[in-house]
């Protein structure tokens, strides 16, 4: 029998990995959750992502309880202490057995001499809570839960947005679904679902989008396993209908994985002359296939760098792309909120050149009068609006096609969205034609 212990070992051994190995949360998350029943992953679940959503004011709180840091070497006993702050101040856990179960992982990872340091340690967060709270309030960083530099360039972004993007990147994300439309309508799954006792509201944006009222695990979902209905945010299911395949057409989807996008053309368009999908590593790639496998779609997949394209385009070209660039990924936070902790300034610099790069060399790919969709789940100008902007002045072939939607913001070139925006994820999206 797993309970509310085991829970919490492997939440703490999940973030261990995390903060300590520096290990994606997508890697470490199912390694340590997965071998617990459905009710007790929720609970570890939540205490990782909640950890790792308000760490730089966990951190700060834990700096200012702590008489002297713990040594790198007691990482986990670090993090136990961030969970049982997490859980304190934030889960509707009982006191008691917050700070008692915090006790009792001491002696499951054999180091009972952090006993008394955790108890004490936890005992005074109960007692200086508003204290802490009101000091956390006078820094930035712990008050937003952000790092420092992010909070600065956001509000050089977004001037008039930036608090609402930062209290959109804590809180916890919707469950979007996507229909199958090659099965059934939208209108018929919300039936199915409604049977099943799940509320659900229909995306604003497209035909095929549904937001469950309370997230379920996929299993739950009917016809999942039969490529009834896939996840994905409702932002990221704006690509195929941005791309207007034809039948007919060659479509390239570059940097595809984990192939939900790819899979949405097919449903989009099914009458493909062919559909390459390409990305650079050969378990990402895998992880396309699964997706068009349960979908029981098919496509020429790939696995080289998209810009390089000698390495594998066979000089027939494409008349629509799809470039869903590598980059910092600011803004889907909310969903991964490890980016806090691993995203650094510097890393922009060379994400943006990695950008140029694809871009530049996809470019020639396209077919004349075909149609490139330009996307990052990004919210910063740089990878975004001004990528585009110096791109066209590079590219005299190349014209903007002026998306009109009533989602998101019309940027210089493109158009963004921000996170929280219709119970989005941060997207951007610029549509550009071959002259």
């Amino acid at each position: 029998m797993s309970g509310p212990t085991d829970a919490r070992h492997q939440a703490v051994l999940t973030l261990v990995e995390i903060l300590g190995d520096k290990k994606s949360l997508n890697y470490a998350l199912p390694r340590h959750l997965n071998k617990l029943p459905a009710q007790q992953r929720a609970l570890g679940k939540e205490i990782v992502f909640g950890v790792l959503r308000w760490l730089p004011k966990l951190q700060f709180q834990l700096t200012k309880l702590l008489q002297k840091p713990l040594k790198p070497k007691d990482t986990d006993i670090h993090c136990i202490l961030l969970s049982g702050i997490y859980q304190l101040g934030y889960m509707s856990v009982g006191d008691h057995a917050a700070v008692n179960e915090s006790v009792e992982l001491t002696r499951k990872l054999d180091k009972v001499w952090a006993s008394k340091l955790v108890n004490g340690v936890l005992r005074n967060f109960q007692r200086q809570r508003e204290q802490l709270e009101q000091q956390a309030q006078q820094q930035p960083s712990a008050h937003w839960a952000h790092p420092a530099w992010f909070i600065e360039q956001i509000k050089a972004a977004w001037p008039e947005h930036w608090q609402a993007i930062l209290d959109a990147n804590n809180q916890h994300a919707p469950l979007w679904l996507r229909v199958n439309q090659q099965h059934q309508s939208r209108e018929q799954y919300l039936q199915q679902l409604q049977q099943q006792g799940h509320v659900a509201h229909v995306a604003p944006f497209n035909q095929v989008g549904l937001r469950l009222e309370h997230a379920v695990d996929v299993s739950q979902l009917p016809g999942f396993e039969n490529g009834d209905v896939s996840v994905q945010d409702a932002a990221a299911q704006l690509a195929a209908d941005l791309l207007q395949a034809q039948a007919g057409d060659r479509v390239l989807d570059a940097c595809a994985a984990p192939g939900g996008k790819t899979a949405h053309i097919v449903e989009t368009q099914p009458q493909l002359a062919e559909l390459v999908a390409i990305d650079n590593k050969p378990n990402r790639v895998a992880l396309v296939a699964d997706t068009l496998k349960r979908l029981n779609a098919s496509a020429t997949l790939i696995t080289a760098d998209a810009s390089q394209p000698d390495q594998w385009w066979n000089k027939q070209p494409f008349q629509r792309i799809l470039l869903d660039v590598p980059c910092s990924a600011t803004g889907v936070i909310r969903r991964n909120p490890d980016i806090k902790f691993f995203r650094q300034a510097a890393d922009i610099d060379s994400v943006v050149q990695e950008q140029q790069r694809i871009l530049n060399n996809i470019w020639p790919l396209l077919a004349q009068g075909g149609q490139l969709v330009y996307a990052t789940c990004s919210i910063l100008p740089r990878e975004n609006s001004q990528q585009i902007a110096q791109f066209l002045q590079q590219h005299p072939d190349a014209r903007e096609i002026e998306i009109d939607a009533a989602w998101g913001q019309r940027c210089e070139h493109g158009r963004q969205i921000l996170p929280g925006m219709n119970e989005m994820d941060g997207f951007y999206y610029a549509v550009l034609r071959k002259q």
